[in-house]
């Protein structure tokens, strides 16, 4: 996960804001810097091109065999795997340094040779500041918030270093590469030219010897103190796409750079890894424990193995506790849940373990059930919180909290982390979809399945401490209407489906997150929850286990649901492009439907009515009127009808709206604006005058950026400004009380 304002989405924004703090300078030995063998070089093979560095939005749909195929459930294993990688590693605890010994085998599953082979070497983001991550993010914070601030000092860079590539019994050359431009002093994407080319349809085996050197935790991966996330560790094979896959129309390389707001995009496969780590660490792994660990000269030996997954993920750290729970569903295995934590943050362990468990139930039920028999949930350490809030297959990193009481924010904030982490494991993880070119369709679908099981739990947002909620003072908000806030709907500057580097600032890419989650909580509006929710299910059972695009999720919502029409706006205005909502209720006018004066025509005979006589007839209704109701009210209907005309306007794209009129009697009518025009007018004559008139009265739009607009009346009501200066008051006093507490 990665957002710009906290890991959690706009929901802990305010939170994380007040307690998080900036890690430490902690120093270790430094290291040589690592040596390419080769010169650079930024082209790949003559015949298999890179996939495009920018023009990376994809419209068309996947064939229906990519990835080959849909999985029916019924293949010998559930993913069709690519790739396996066979892993003896070892951590100098002292150095915060793993080496490792990596057997990969992987299917060239295109129709041509293969002559050089591209490989992720994430942790050379942090080598030094001439990375793209580093170059890209003196930009993007200088332009908006986010996340990954941290300052490197001696000693706490990090670096992978391939110390031996063989093919068989020949020693591999290998140069860094620059598939999406950028400086030259890159070095997250390395080319391996292999002794023997890799036939179509044939099995390349390599070995590679390798060193990695953690950063002290900048973002993601990292140590601080006696705690190591090893993460991005290993030398991973890019992915080959072939024609119809993802909107490819050749055979290519998808091999990204590692930017600063990108994160990952693998083949599934097989991993067996055994770790070594000191006796007193605590170890937690993608995947299952196989056996006992082996202890031997004062350190541990443990083995871990999950297939159909995409990455792995480790964490070691001293004389950490854990707490262990189960999850039972109907269509999944036994699942042993683990959380693993410091002592300082012991109060966030039940917490984190219940909320992913519920999380397991939730996603089980409504998308399909979990496959995988382990989920292991890490609590990062004081001072690392930027190695938090980060998603693995079957693993993922979490928040602490030194209290986690009920109906305040600290409950909110664990909760959210943890739901939201876990569901990666959906969108993320058995999905499969490249985050580093669609990162909509993991962190922005996740954001939004997150809050719809927070609100089937009606759990709110919550402002408030203990202290505050002593007071009486605890604001809750709903999920969505968060969402909605942090989603910068009047000017919004990338589109959805941009890519994850190609963005203005890092607060642009947060939108990913609260824009995202607006959208579909408006499609959802549109289509009815029941068929929403149908449509993600096709969805996640068309495209688990292999890579789907953007497209490919337009076209489930469109099959499923058979609404072309909402969906494609939806897609077109905000998904593909950058379409803003502001619809306004302009004017009421009204006037009483009194006989009118002038000339008529009947069987050729002329008739004039005198104003002057109206005037004295419509007087003396009036009085006879009055006599008739003694006990009429104001508002109640008099002698003659009302006639009312609301005048609505768009300042922006068409989206159907509908109109609510109340009357002076109490009653209220329902109409409907459903067209593309930029203004409209209703009329309506009925007994009693239109005094007020809303659009959108249930607040279906929350793509509507400015919604004090919606609505008028013709006479001043001050109910809405006394709601809205109690709710600022109310979340000015919590922000301050917690300012206070820390």
């Amino acid at each position: 996960m990665r957002l710009a304002t906290g890991r959690g989405g706009p929901w802990l924004a305010a939170a994380l804001l007040l307690w998080s703090c900036h890690a430490g300078a902690q120093t270790a030995k430094p290291a040589a810097q690592p040596q390419p063998a080769t010169a650079a070089s930024t082209a790949g093979d003559a015949d298999i091109p890179f996939a495009p560095a920018h023009d990376t939005m994809i419209t068309q749909k996947s064939s229906p065999d990519a990835w080959g195929g849909e999985r029916t459930g019924q293949e010998a294993t559930l993913s069709d795997r690519v790739v396996s990688y066979t892993i003896d590693a070892s951590l100098d605890a002292a150095k915060h340094a793993v080496t490792g010994k990596e057997h990969l085998t992987w299917r060239n599953r295109s129709d041509r040779e293969v002559r050089s082979v591209y490989f992720h070497t994430y942790l050379n983001a942090f080598q030094n500041e001439g990375s793209i991550f580093f170059t890209e993010r003196n930009i993007e914070t200088a332009h908006g918030s986010s996340r990954g601030n941290a300052r490197l000092e001696k000693g706490q860079w990090g670096w992978i270093h391939l110390q031996k590539v063989q093919q068989g019994d020949a020693a591999l050359k290998w140069s860094f590469v620059h598939p999406d431009g950028g400086p030259d002093t890159d070095q997250t994407v390395v080319r391996i030219d292999l002794a023997q080319p890799v036939p179509a349809g044939g099995t390349l085996a390599l070995d590679i010897d390798f060193l990695s050197q953690l950063p002290r935790v900048v973002e993601r991966t990292g140590w601080w103190g006696d705690f190591n996330l090893v993460a991005q560790w290993f030398p991973k094979i890019a992915v080959l796409e072939l024609p119809g896959e993802r909107g490819a129309t050749q055979v290519r390389w998808n091999a990204h750079a590692f930017h600063f707001n990108s994160e990952f995009y693998a083949d599934f496969g097989l991993y067996d890894v055994h770790l070594t780590v000191p006796s007193d660490y605590t170890v937690g792994a993608v995947g299952k424990l196989q056996g006992e660990p082996e202890q031997k000269n004062g350190t541990t030996t443990y083995h871990f193995v999950q297939g159909d997954v995409h990455d792995f993920a480790w964490v070691a750290a001293k004389d950490y506790k854990t707490l262990d729970g189960t999850y039972e569903g109907a269509g999944s295995p036994k699942v042993a849940v683990r959380v693993i934590y410091p002592q300082e943050y012991v109060a966030s362990a039940a917490p984190s373990l219940k909320s992913s468990i519920d999380a397991i139930g939730y996603f089980s039920k409504t998308l399909g059930p979990y496959p995988y028999e382990t989920l292991t949930v890490v609590v990062p350490p004081y001072n690392a919180q930027e190695a938090g809030g980060m998603e693995y297959p079957t693993f993922f990193t979490s928040e602490g909290f030194q209290y986690v009481e009920q109906d305040t924010w600290t409950q909110m904030a664990s909760d959210f982390v943890n739901i939201h982490e876990f569901g990666h494991g959906y969108f993320y993880g058995i999905l499969a979809s490249n985050e580093f070119e669609e990162p909509i369709l993991d962190e922005g679908l996740n954001e939004y399945w997150d809050n719809r099981m927070l609100a089937e739990r009606k759990q709110d947002f919550v402002l408030a401490t203990p202290f505050t909620k002593w007071l009486g003072i605890a604001p809750h908000i709903p999920g969505f209407v968060m969402e909605r806030l942090g989603a910068t709907l009047k000017h919004p500057r990338d589109p959805l489906a941009q890519n994850s580097w190609d963005r203005i600032s890092g607060t642009s890419y947060g939108t990913v997150y609260t824009r995202t989650a607006t959208a579909m909580h408006d499609l959802e509006a549109r289509l009815g929850k029941p068929a929403l929710e149908k449509a993600f299910r096709l969805y996640y059972q068309r495209w688990r286990f292999r890579h789907p695009s953007v497209a490919d999720f337009r076209a489930a919502l469109i099959d499923s649901s058979g609404d072309a029409k909402d969906v494609d706006q939806i897609f077109n205005e905000y998904v593909y492009g950058t379409g803003t909502l502001d619809d306004t209720v302009t004017s009421i006018d009204t006037e009483e439907v009194l006989p009118q004066a002038g000339v008529t025509w009947k069987d050729d005979k002329q008739s004039e009515v005198v104003a002057a006589d109206l005037d004295k007839q419509t007087d003396k209704q009036r009085e006879d009127w009055k006599k008739a109701h003694p006990n009429a009210k104001p508002g109640d209907p008099g002698p003659f009808p009302w006639h009312s005309t609301v005048t609505v306007e768009r300042n922006g794209i068409a989206a159907p709206e509908l109109l609510r009129v109340t009357y002076a009697d109490g009653t209220h009518e329902d109409v409907t604006w459903d067209d593309d025009q930029r203004w409209a007018r209703f009329d309506f004559v009925k007994p009693s005058k239109v005094v007020s008139a809303e659009l959108d009265p249930d607040g279906h739009n929350y793509l509507d950026d400015n919604r004090l607009n919606n609505s008028l009346t013709t006479k001043a009501d001050s109910a809405a400004s006394r709601r809205w200066t109690a709710d600022v008051a109310a979340v000015l006093q919590t922000f301050y009380s917690m300012l206070g507490t820390l």
